[in-house]
């Protein structure tokens, strides 16, 4: 299935499952690009804080690279064909697990904490390395975003690469769960409320993701000051602060929104 995917087939089936994969963006040799890329703008970090908490909220305000990538048509159009014509992007963030990493993602619904409603809300997680089961991909448990929002915990473990450490409290059907395998340049779509999560990192080589919180345009903040850019058709409903575009990494501005975000999602 590639990017441009029969509108009716991937609603239904997002509608279905909760998830599309693979989808295709962009070619492998591309994709690696990309990762060279970010893995100058990684060595370029001027903050002093850990990289993975930089880049965890709104990393495409602080890097050009990841916003050529939001933009990508190979994305937008399968988003439009879930979302509808009026696409707002909300966040991004890098999922970067180094090699034999023990950093992992617990089970988890993305929206629990993210002060949006209604649940018009969809991540597409776009692989730059490959995503195995060895190099910890992403399970999703199908049709789990079926139902409400589920309890969840903060823990705030160690190694756990979510800022609270939030897992759900229900039982989850791990052998229902769904390997989520990408090569470089394809992605996944899923939607919101769907319950998944990810290994460890147990290969010698290191795991790059891309995290593209895409939201309708209808969607609304519950809370003050949140902001968004507009990424195809119109902003017709104006909920949102309308986020600047940079012009290079690590503008001061964007700096200073990432860590207020970031503070928010931690609960701090």
């Amino acid at each position: 299935m590639t990017g441009t995917a029969n509108a009716n087939g991937a609603a239904v089936r997002f509608q279905r499952d909760g998830f599309l994969f693979p989808l295709t963006a962009m070619a492998p040799g591309e994709a690696d690009s990309y990762r060279r890329r970010i893995d100058a703008f990684r060595a370029a970090n001027p903050t002093g804080r850990p990289f993975r908490e930089v880049v965890k909220s709104k990393s495409h305000l602080l890097c050009r690279a990841i916003l050529e990538i939001v933009r990508r048509p190979g994305i937008l159009d399968v988003v439009e064909d879930v979302l509808g014509p009026d696409i707002l992007l909300w966040s991004t963030g890098l999922f970067l697990k180094e090699a034999h990493d023990p950093a992992y993602v617990s089970w988890h619904q993305d929206v629990r904490y993210w002060g949006l409603e209604p649940h018009d809300i969809v991540t597409a997680w776009l692989a730059l390395t490959p995503a195995t089961i060895e190099s910890g991909a992403m399970r999703f448990v199908p049709g789990s975003h079926a139902g409400g929002l589920l309890e969840h915990l903060d823990t705030r473990a160690e190694h756990n690469m979510l800022a609270r450490g939030q897992v759900v409290q229900e039982p989850v059907d791990e052998e229902a769960a769904v390997d989520v395998l990408l090569k470089p340049g394809q992605y996944s779509l899923h939607h919101g409320r769907l319950v998944h999560g990810s290994a460890p990192n147990r290969s010698p080589e290191p795991r790059y993701g891309v995290a593209i919180r895409y939201i309708a345009a209808h969607v609304r903040p519950t809370r003050t000051g949140d902001s968004a850019l507009v990424v195809r058709g119109r902003d017709r409903h104006g909920h949102f602060g309308s986020d600047r575009i940079p012009s290079g990494d690590y503008e001061p501005w964007a700096l200073e929104l990432s860590a207020e975000v970031h503070k928010f999602a931690s609960g701090h």
